[in-house]
Protein backbone atom coordinates (compact mmCIF):
# COMPACT_ATOMS: atom_id res chain seq x y z
CA UNK A 1 0.00 0.00 0.00
CA UNK A 2 2.68 2.24 0.72
CA UNK A 3 4.68 1.51 -2.14
CA UNK A 4 1.12 2.34 -4.33
CA UNK A 5 0.99 5.62 -2.99
CA UNK A 6 4.59 7.04 -3.26
CA UNK A 7 4.37 5.94 -6.82
CA UNK A 8 1.37 7.72 -6.69
CA UNK A 9 2.76 11.01 -5.35
CA UNK A 10 5.45 10.51 -8.10
CA UNK A 11 2.77 10.70 -10.94
CA UNK A 12 0.71 13.44 -9.34
CA UNK A 13 2.22 16.21 -11.20
CA UNK A 14 1.00 14.17 -14.79
CA UNK A 15 -2.33 13.35 -13.41
CA UNK A 16 -2.82 16.79 -12.36
CA UNK A 17 -1.56 18.04 -15.57
CA UNK A 18 -4.29 15.83 -17.76
CA UNK A 19 -6.74 18.15 -17.93
CA UNK A 20 -4.83 20.99 -19.39
CA UNK A 21 -3.51 18.39 -21.85
CA UNK A 22 -6.85 17.48 -22.63
CA UNK A 23 -7.76 21.08 -23.41
CA UNK A 24 -4.89 21.70 -25.19
CA UNK A 25 -5.75 19.15 -27.69
CA UNK A 26 -9.87 19.63 -27.75
CA UNK A 27 -9.52 23.38 -29.00
CA UNK A 28 -6.01 24.00 -29.94
CA UNK A 29 -4.72 20.57 -31.98
CA UNK A 30 -7.88 19.51 -33.23
CA UNK A 31 -8.67 23.02 -34.14
CA UNK A 32 -5.61 23.27 -36.49
CA UNK A 33 -5.75 20.04 -37.81
CA UNK A 34 -9.19 21.34 -39.16
CA UNK A 35 -7.99 24.00 -40.47
CA UNK A 36 -5.20 22.31 -42.20
CA UNK A 37 -7.57 19.58 -43.46
CA UNK A 38 -10.06 22.15 -45.39
CA UNK A 39 -6.77 24.30 -46.31
CA UNK A 40 -5.72 20.82 -48.49
CA UNK A 41 -9.59 19.66 -49.18
CA UNK A 42 -9.28 18.66 -53.08
CA UNK A 43 -6.43 19.69 -55.47
CA UNK A 44 -3.26 20.51 -53.49
CA UNK A 45 -2.25 23.87 -52.95
CA UNK A 46 -5.83 25.31 -55.18
CA UNK A 47 -7.08 27.17 -52.63
CA UNK A 48 -3.68 29.06 -51.81
CA UNK A 49 -3.47 30.20 -55.51
CA UNK A 50 -5.63 33.62 -54.95
CA UNK A 51 -3.70 34.87 -52.06
CA UNK A 52 -0.60 35.54 -53.67
CA UNK A 53 -2.12 38.31 -55.37
CA UNK A 54 -0.95 41.91 -54.56
CA UNK A 55 -4.25 42.92 -52.84
CA UNK A 56 -3.71 40.05 -50.42
CA UNK A 57 -0.51 40.96 -49.46
CA UNK A 58 -1.76 44.59 -49.24
CA UNK A 59 -3.78 42.95 -46.11
CA UNK A 60 -1.35 41.19 -44.64
CA UNK A 61 1.26 44.22 -44.34
CA UNK A 62 -1.40 46.26 -43.30
CA UNK A 63 -2.07 43.64 -40.34
CA UNK A 64 1.87 43.90 -39.53
CA UNK A 65 2.07 47.31 -39.39
CA UNK A 66 -0.86 47.59 -37.13
CA UNK A 67 0.30 45.25 -34.89
CA UNK A 68 3.78 46.19 -34.86
CA UNK A 69 2.86 50.14 -34.57
CA UNK A 70 0.38 48.95 -31.25
CA UNK A 71 3.46 46.79 -29.99
CA UNK A 72 5.66 49.89 -29.80
CA UNK A 73 3.31 52.58 -28.44
CA UNK A 74 2.11 50.10 -25.95
CA UNK A 75 5.84 49.78 -24.82
CA UNK A 76 6.53 53.50 -24.91
CA UNK A 77 3.95 54.08 -22.74
CA UNK A 78 3.69 51.17 -20.84
CA UNK A 79 7.38 51.44 -19.86
CA UNK A 80 7.32 54.47 -17.82
CA UNK A 81 4.21 53.71 -16.17
CA UNK A 82 5.74 50.87 -15.19
CA UNK A 83 8.56 52.29 -13.70
CA UNK A 84 6.41 54.41 -12.08
CA UNK A 85 4.52 51.73 -10.56
CA UNK A 86 7.82 49.82 -9.65
CA UNK A 87 9.88 52.42 -8.02
CA UNK A 88 7.99 55.38 -7.39
CA UNK A 89 4.20 54.93 -6.63
CA UNK A 90 4.86 53.64 -3.00
CA UNK A 91 1.50 52.18 -1.53
CA UNK A 92 -0.32 53.11 -4.35
CA UNK A 93 1.64 50.49 -6.70
CA UNK A 94 -1.58 47.68 -5.96
CA UNK A 95 -4.22 49.89 -5.81
CA UNK A 96 -2.42 51.38 -9.21
CA UNK A 97 -2.11 47.60 -10.75
CA UNK A 98 -5.92 47.01 -9.76
CA UNK A 99 -7.34 50.25 -11.60
CA UNK A 100 -5.20 49.04 -14.86
CA UNK A 101 -6.60 45.14 -14.51
CA UNK A 102 -10.73 46.22 -13.28
CA UNK A 103 -11.94 47.31 -16.55
CA UNK A 104 -10.91 43.70 -18.47
CA UNK A 105 -13.89 42.35 -15.66
CA UNK A 106 -16.68 43.86 -17.89
CA UNK A 107 -17.85 42.50 -21.38
CA UNK A 108 -15.18 43.64 -24.16
CA UNK A 109 -18.21 45.34 -26.43
CA UNK A 110 -19.10 47.49 -23.55
CA UNK A 111 -15.65 48.49 -24.10
CA UNK A 112 -16.10 49.32 -27.53
CA UNK A 113 -19.48 51.49 -26.90
CA UNK A 114 -17.92 53.15 -24.38
CA UNK A 115 -15.01 54.70 -26.98
CA UNK A 116 -17.76 55.18 -29.32
CA UNK A 117 -19.38 57.59 -27.25
CA UNK A 118 -15.95 59.13 -26.40
CA UNK A 119 -15.01 59.61 -30.16
CA UNK A 120 -18.34 60.28 -32.02
CA UNK A 121 -19.27 63.72 -33.26
CA UNK A 122 -21.11 64.61 -30.39
CA UNK A 123 -19.48 62.87 -28.15
CA UNK A 124 -16.78 63.39 -24.96
CA UNK A 125 -14.15 64.55 -26.66
CA UNK A 126 -15.51 67.02 -29.13
CA UNK A 127 -17.20 68.16 -26.72
CA UNK A 128 -14.49 69.19 -24.58
CA UNK A 129 -12.34 69.90 -27.14
CA UNK A 130 -15.24 72.48 -28.68
CA UNK A 131 -16.39 74.11 -25.12
CA UNK A 132 -12.16 75.13 -24.56
CA UNK A 133 -11.60 76.30 -28.19
CA UNK A 134 -9.01 74.16 -29.54
CA UNK A 135 -11.59 73.37 -32.68
CA UNK A 136 -14.34 74.82 -34.49
CA UNK A 137 -15.84 72.26 -35.83
CA UNK A 138 -16.28 68.52 -34.24
CA UNK A 139 -13.54 66.02 -35.52
CA UNK A 140 -14.38 62.24 -37.51
CA UNK A 141 -12.37 60.40 -35.31
CA UNK A 142 -14.62 57.50 -35.69
CA UNK A 143 -14.51 54.88 -38.58
CA UNK A 144 -11.07 56.37 -38.86
CA UNK A 145 -7.17 54.46 -38.75
CA UNK A 146 -6.35 56.51 -35.10
CA UNK A 147 -9.80 55.21 -33.46
CA UNK A 148 -8.67 51.59 -34.32
CA UNK A 149 -5.09 52.35 -32.96
CA UNK A 150 -6.62 53.82 -29.81
CA UNK A 151 -8.71 50.79 -29.29
CA UNK A 152 -5.95 48.70 -29.57
CA UNK A 153 -3.42 50.75 -27.31
CA UNK A 154 -6.26 50.84 -24.59
CA UNK A 155 -7.48 47.05 -24.86
CA UNK A 156 -3.73 45.54 -25.17
CA UNK A 157 -2.25 47.81 -22.59
CA UNK A 158 -2.01 45.39 -19.67
CA UNK A 159 -0.44 42.74 -21.43
CA UNK A 160 2.36 44.96 -22.01
CA UNK A 161 2.18 46.14 -18.61
CA UNK A 162 2.00 43.03 -16.17
CA UNK A 163 5.20 41.36 -17.41
CA UNK A 164 7.02 44.71 -17.47
CA UNK A 165 6.02 45.12 -13.70
CA UNK A 166 7.21 41.46 -12.85
CA UNK A 167 10.76 42.56 -14.80
CA UNK A 168 10.67 45.49 -12.81
CA UNK A 169 10.28 43.77 -9.19
CA UNK A 170 13.29 41.43 -9.83
CA UNK A 171 15.05 44.29 -10.73
CA UNK A 172 17.76 45.57 -7.39
CA UNK A 173 17.56 48.85 -6.53
CA UNK A 174 21.40 49.01 -5.15
CA UNK A 175 21.82 48.94 -9.29
CA UNK A 176 20.56 52.63 -9.50
CA UNK A 177 22.97 53.40 -6.56
CA UNK A 178 25.97 51.67 -8.15
CA UNK A 179 25.44 53.35 -11.41
CA UNK A 180 25.18 56.79 -10.34
CA UNK A 181 28.05 56.58 -7.91
CA UNK A 182 30.30 55.61 -10.82
CA UNK A 183 29.42 59.25 -12.54
CA UNK A 184 26.59 57.82 -15.32
CA UNK A 185 23.12 59.96 -15.32
CA UNK A 186 19.78 59.05 -14.54
CA UNK A 187 19.29 58.33 -18.55
CA UNK A 188 23.03 56.59 -18.89
CA UNK A 189 21.55 54.37 -16.32
CA UNK A 190 18.13 53.87 -17.64
CA UNK A 191 19.74 53.04 -20.60
CA UNK A 192 22.65 50.83 -19.85
CA UNK A 193 20.89 48.90 -16.92
CA UNK A 194 17.50 49.44 -16.33
CA UNK A 195 16.40 48.00 -19.97
CA UNK A 196 18.71 45.64 -20.29
CA UNK A 197 18.11 43.71 -16.76
CA UNK A 198 13.92 44.17 -17.88
CA UNK A 199 14.41 43.35 -21.73
CA UNK A 200 12.76 39.66 -21.27
CA UNK A 201 9.97 41.43 -20.02
CA UNK A 202 10.23 43.65 -22.68
CA UNK A 203 10.49 40.48 -25.23
CA UNK A 204 6.97 39.06 -23.32
CA UNK A 205 4.96 42.05 -23.50
CA UNK A 206 6.01 42.47 -26.99
CA UNK A 207 4.97 39.35 -28.45
CA UNK A 208 1.76 39.40 -26.12
CA UNK A 209 0.71 42.59 -27.92
CA UNK A 210 2.19 41.76 -31.18
CA UNK A 211 0.43 38.32 -31.74
CA UNK A 212 -2.70 38.96 -30.71
CA UNK A 213 -3.01 42.21 -32.55
CA UNK A 214 -1.79 40.75 -36.03
CA UNK A 215 -4.85 38.89 -36.25
CA UNK A 216 -7.26 41.38 -35.11
CA UNK A 217 -10.55 41.69 -36.62
CA UNK A 218 -13.02 43.16 -34.15
CA UNK A 219 -11.71 46.50 -33.45
CA UNK A 220 -10.63 46.94 -37.18
CA UNK A 221 -14.31 46.06 -37.92
CA UNK A 222 -15.80 48.17 -35.02
CA UNK A 223 -14.10 51.63 -34.71
CA UNK A 224 -12.82 50.96 -38.30
CA UNK A 225 -16.26 51.46 -39.59
CA UNK A 226 -15.31 48.16 -41.96
CA UNK A 227 -13.31 50.38 -44.16
CA UNK A 228 -9.69 48.35 -43.30
CA UNK A 229 -9.59 44.77 -44.13
CA UNK A 230 -7.25 43.23 -41.96
CA UNK A 231 -5.99 39.19 -41.61
CA UNK A 232 -8.41 38.66 -38.90
CA UNK A 233 -11.42 40.50 -40.91
CA UNK A 234 -10.49 38.62 -44.08
CA UNK A 235 -10.06 35.22 -42.57
CA UNK A 236 -13.27 35.88 -40.61
CA UNK A 237 -15.27 36.59 -44.14
CA UNK A 238 -14.15 33.57 -45.95
CA UNK A 239 -14.37 31.20 -42.96
CA UNK A 240 -18.23 31.96 -42.33
CA UNK A 241 -18.77 31.56 -45.64
CA UNK A 242 -20.31 28.03 -47.14
CA UNK A 243 -18.34 28.24 -50.33
CA UNK A 244 -15.20 29.79 -49.30
CA UNK A 245 -14.07 28.11 -46.25
CA UNK A 246 -11.43 26.40 -47.24
CA UNK A 247 -10.04 29.45 -48.72
CA UNK A 248 -10.10 30.88 -45.34
CA UNK A 249 -8.22 27.91 -43.50
CA UNK A 250 -5.66 28.68 -46.74
CA UNK A 251 -5.05 32.38 -45.63
CA UNK A 252 -4.90 31.23 -42.08
CA UNK A 253 -2.33 28.97 -42.78
CA UNK A 254 -0.60 31.73 -44.94
CA UNK A 255 -0.70 34.33 -42.99
CA UNK A 256 -0.09 32.25 -39.58
CA UNK A 257 3.78 31.04 -41.30
CA UNK A 258 4.23 35.08 -42.27
CA UNK A 259 3.78 35.55 -38.78
CA UNK A 260 6.03 32.85 -36.94
CA UNK A 261 8.52 34.00 -39.93
CA UNK A 262 8.68 37.68 -39.07
CA UNK A 263 8.41 36.86 -34.65
CA UNK A 264 11.52 34.84 -35.40
CA UNK A 265 13.13 38.14 -36.86
CA UNK A 266 12.23 39.79 -34.14
CA UNK A 267 12.98 37.49 -31.32
CA UNK A 268 16.48 37.06 -32.50
CA UNK A 269 16.84 40.87 -33.17
CA UNK A 270 15.44 41.26 -29.41
CA UNK A 271 17.89 38.70 -28.32
CA UNK A 272 21.06 40.04 -30.22
CA UNK A 273 20.72 43.39 -28.62
CA UNK A 274 20.31 41.99 -25.19
CA UNK A 275 23.59 40.11 -25.38
CA UNK A 276 25.49 42.91 -26.83
CA UNK A 277 23.81 45.28 -23.97
CA UNK A 278 24.42 42.79 -21.13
Amino acid sequence: MTKWFNSALKELPFIVGIPALVWQVLFFIVPLLCIIGLAFMGKPFEYFLPFFEPVFGAVIIRSFLMALSNSLICLCIAYPLTYFLAFKAGSFRIPGLFLLIVPFWTNFLLHIYAWFFVLEKNGFLNTILLKIGIISQPLDLLNSWLAVMIMMVYYYMPFMILPLYTQFEKFDNRFFEASLDLGASWLQTIWYVLIPATMPGIIQGFFLVFVPSFGEFAIPELMGGDKFLCVGSLVSYCILGAETASYGAAFTLMSSCVLIGISIIIYVVLSRSLRMRV
